[in-house]
């Protein structure tokens, strides 16, 4: 995909964050939006600020299966084709693997990992009829690495790496013309750490003080870095310099990254 304009993207999560920066930079190169949340005062609020050739919203819960391919299949009545893909809707859970609740985990994993399974695969079918489809999964940069109290989140993050890897190599194997892409964000500037869930030990305002202060880059700054690695065709994107040190410590060190995060941890998760 080297042109944006007149592409139709579909966005999940777009209700603020790094979703409504995505829409507005979209928007502005020209493509046709197809934005979803659950929070649709959110969504509107996103519309409102995008300057594009065409805007419609949908409230979309991506935990739910079936809403998503329903979602795919109107999507595609509406614009007519679908050529770009971003599943970035997601939840935070801080807690121990001791603590955390059963019903938390899969909160967690329905949200932020087969919502974006799901989301590929009910969407792929329209992709791969565009001729020019792009498939967008954000991860994180808790995609690369373990960290105390994520292991939800990990685990979700980690499961949306290879799939989208996975599924990347199928596509380049199989002769489709759809582009495969996995984003690794760091520290961004959204709310996703005061609407997370917290385990009952949990401090949990001394925890969102300290993502504010990890959080170096804006969301603004997120969506040009991403849009970028799309037109590049990035199997990997990562955003921000915290990503690519966190990228490089694990190229160099390997599994020997954990006594670092042992001791980053001890000072600032262990509260």
């Amino acid at each position: 995909m080297k042109k944006l304009n007149n592409k139709v993207a579909v966005i999940t999560g777009a209700g603020s964050g790094i979703g409504r920066a995505l829409a507005m930079e979209l928007g502005a190169r020209g493509c046709r939006l197809a934005l979803s949340d659950v929070n649709e005062i959110g969504l509107g609020e996103t519309a409102s600020l995008c300057d594009a050739a065409a805007i419609k919203t949908y409230r979309l819960d991506v935990s739910d299966r079936d809403a998503i391919f329903a979602h795919a299949d109107q999507v595609a009545k509406d614009f007519g084709e679908v050529n770009l893909v971003i599943n970035n809707a997601g939840v935070a859970l801080s807690a121990s693997v001791r603590e955390m609740t059963d019903v938390d985990f899969k909160w967690v994993m329905d949200i932020d990992f087969w919502g974006v399974a799901h989301g590929t695969r009910a969407f792929l079918p329209h992709l791969i009829a565009s001729g020019d489809g792009h498939v967008v999964n954000i991860s994180s940069v808790f995609g690369l690495i373990g960290v105390p109290k994520q292991s939800a989140y990990n685990a979700a993050k980690f499961a949306v790496r290879g799939f989208t890897e996975a599924l990347r190599q199928e596509m380049k194997l199989e002769k489709q013309s759809v582009a495969v892409s996995c984003v690794h964000p760091g520290g961004i500037r959204t709310n996703i750490a005061n609407a997370a869930r917290m385990g009952k030990s949990e401090n949990a305002e001394a925890q969102r003080k300290g993502f504010d202060k990890l959080a170096v880059t804006s969301p603004e700054k997120a969506a040009r870095t991403i849009v970028k690695g799309i037109l590049k065709d990035e199997s990997r994107i990562l955003v921000g310099p915290d990503a690519w040190g966190i990228e490089v410590i694990n190229r160099v060190l390997g599994a020997a990254y954990q006594p670092l995060v042992e001791r980053f941890s001890r000072k600032n998760l262990y509260l």
